[in-house]
């Protein structure tokens, strides 16, 4: 029995690293925009660092929402594909663009206008300033990157990820020397130094091109021929179409809103603590960012096969595959969490040399083996669900569990702590604290949905065979 087990553990893990390495490639490649951009203002200006942790925490507040909307995509495409639907898979991806070219206008008007947030922040004036052109900037990233989302999603569903990594990958390649001379200046082309803003931009440079490139790649790649993908332009809207992939895009993108808002909310809130507490939250914040691409590049190809056998109607096999995808991604997320401890001072000091902003940040990472771990399985047990077509009810338990006891419970130990806390529980590893313990009761709320889904199955296809004649 061992033995099978082990096989079919084997076998679910020949199937899901060929889909998820090169979604993690990709998505550490679009980490290190960001991870860049840190690095390169950090050795610039505090004040802009800050405006960095800033502007960032509100345009990742925005994009995330709306992008989870987008990649409804995924797990509509991915079932049409099992079922070998290939006209109806194509149709997704337009509808899916119309889609992000609506939900653009909405993201517009937020990054343009964006004094709700600010008054959530309260950051220093001078910082104030830096943060609203960063956002400005930011806004031209938005339609490219949405549409790319689409792209993205699409591309999952019909497992092939190399081609969207490819993009990815060139896009790093872009960015450095776009975002150095953009924030640092060249004199010698009499260009002059931008800080903070000058990373936004050089990220909207790059989201255009990769957006290009990937409709070229649509157009000429025979692969997606079968597709319809190179037969005339755009689809008409398809309301129909457009009103499924809202039905489950809202509340995933709902879900993956609170998911995010929850942990960049934290950087408006922290940000009333001072530069250098937000500074210092910054790098905990991106090394966070970074490990998390591991087990969402699990999560995303454990989906896409869950939902392509549920297209083909392997209910066994698709189970199989979500419960293996859990275990694989929270092993790992182990044995990082536990290499990050014991290495935090050395991972700090390559972020900056700065003494204070490495004290603020130190403190932080006490929790970061905690949160990373509730973080794996929540990833992995969510895009299982969305597989199945199951997004309202994780909505509901990502607001108690990450508004509610993250959020909220982060605020009462960073502002209003009792007497008794020790201090590392206080300020902004309160806020640590609270997100860990948050994460983990996710995971275990969307663990347990996953089963209940499971029997649910299980239970309908007894009852089929039942009244087979």
């Amino acid at each position: 029995m061992r033995a099978a087990l082990g096989r079919r553990r084997h076998g679910s893990l020949s199937r899901i690293l060929p889909l998820a390495w090169p979604v993690f490639i990709g998505q550490l490649a679009v980490l290190a925009y960001s991870t860049i951009d840190t690095l390169l203002v950090a050795r610039y200006a505090a004040l802009d660092l800050a405006a960095l942790a800033v502007g960032n925490a509100m345009y990742t507040s925005v994009f995330v929402g709306l992008m989870g909307v987008v990649l409804a995509v995924s797990p509509v495409a991915a079932q049409r594909f099992g079922a070998q639907d290939h006209e109806g898979v194509g149709d997704c991806l337009h509808q899916a663009a119309w889609l992000a070219l609506g939900l653009t206008v909405i993201g517009e008007l937020i990054l343009l206008f964006p004094d709700p947030l600010l008054a959530l922040a309260r950051p220093e004036p001078a910082v104030e300033a830096i943060v609203r052109r960063h956002l400005h900037f930011l806004g031209l990233a938005l339609p490219a990157a949405l549409l790319f989302t689409a792209y993205r999603g699409f591309n999952t569903a019909v497992s092939r990820p190399k081609a969207v990594m490819a993009l990815q990958v060139g896009g790093l390649l872009l960015k450095l020397p776009l975002s150095a001379g953009l924030i640092h200046g060249v004199p010698a082309l009499g260009l002059g130094p931008m800080g903070a803003p000058g990373g936004a931009m050089a990220t909207a440079l790059v989201v255009w091109s990769q957006l290009l490139l990937g409709l070229w790649v649509l157009r000429r790649d025979p692969h997606y021929a079968a597709f319809g993908l190179q037969r005339g332009g755009l689809h008409p809207p398809r309301p129909a179409l457009i009103g499924r992939l809202l039905r489950l895009g809202v509340p995933m993108g709902a879900s993956i809103l609170i998911e995010v808002t929850g942990f960049t909310f934290m950087a408006l809130f922290i940000s009333r603590l001072g530069a250098t507490s937000v500074a210092g939250h910054q790098l905990a914040a991106n090394l966070v960012a970074m490990m998390f691409m591991l087990p969402m590049a699990l999560g995303n190809a454990t989906g896409a096969l869950v939902g392509q056998r549920l297209g083909a109607r392997d209910f066994t096999d698709a189970r199989r595959l979500g419960w293996h995808g859990l275990e694989i991604a929270l092993l790992l997320s182990l044995l990082m969490g536990g290499l990050v401890f014991l290495l935090r001072r050395e991972v700090l000091s390559l972020y900056t040399p700065d003494p204070a902003i490495q004290a603020a940040a130190l403190p932080l990472l006490l929790w970061v083996w905690l949160f990373h771990a509730g973080d794996a399985c929540q990833a992995i047990a969510a895009s299982v669900l969305r597989a199945h077509h199951v997004a309202l009810a994780p909505m509901l338990v990502y607001a108690v569990a990450i508004w509610g006891l993250g959020l909220g419970g982060g605020y009462w130990l960073a502002f209003a702590p009792p007497a008794w806390l020790p201090g590392f529980c206080r300020g902004a590893s309160g806020f640590w604290l609270a997100a860990s313990l948050g994460l983990l009761m996710c995971s275990a709320g969307l663990v347990a949905l996953m089963a209940w889904v499971h029997g649910r199955e299980r239970q309908e296809a007894g009852d089929a065979a039942a009244a087979a004649p």
